[in-house]
């Protein structure tokens, strides 16, 4: 079940910056910058966590586009101890099944891709940092398009 991390515990609980750190992989800036995007009044970025009778497992930040039907997926976290079980997988439906998208999509890295291609997504190369790490796109087409045909 997804529960929704602002209103329900607040952005300084722990369970959600652990999950939003590891998301991040521990980079300071990153997390503050996450936590700013998710505080912030209607601007469409939503978090949930994610509870199976009443364990926090992992959670899930995205954005919402209703005009094109785009979820955009931000930030996806597992607990290392819950990793492989199929609960990334999990809160990926249930943010499909709460919003309704036409399409997922999510940019990612390198290790981050094969979880989503393992789960059916359709994983092309996004570009090359600034860094010199290479990004992945991952799209999900949750509604078929007729101009697919």
């Amino acid at each position: 079940m997804l529960i929704d991390a602002k209103r329900d515990f607040g952005l300084d609980h722990s369970e959600v910056t652990e999950l939003l750190e590891l998301a991040v992989h521990e980079d300071e800036e990153a997390l503050a910058a996450a936590k700013a995007l998710y505080q912030a009044e209607d601007n469409g970025y939503l978090l949930r966590l994610y509870q199976e009778e009443g364990e926090t497992l992992g959670l899930i930040g995205f954005h919402m586009d209703p005009e094109s039907g785009t979820l955009t997926i931000q930030h996806i976290c597992v607990f290392p101890e819950y990793r492989n079980q199929g609960f990334g997988r999990g809160l990926i439906l249930e943010a499909l099944m709460e919003q309704s998208p036409d399409t997922i999509k999510a940019v990612v890295d390198e290790e981050a891709a094969d979880f989503y291609r393992n789960i059916g997504f359709i994983v092309t190369s996004h570009g090359v940092t600034a860094s010199g790490d290479e990004q992945f796109l991952c799209v999900y087409h949750a509604v078929e398009r007729e101009d697919e045909f």
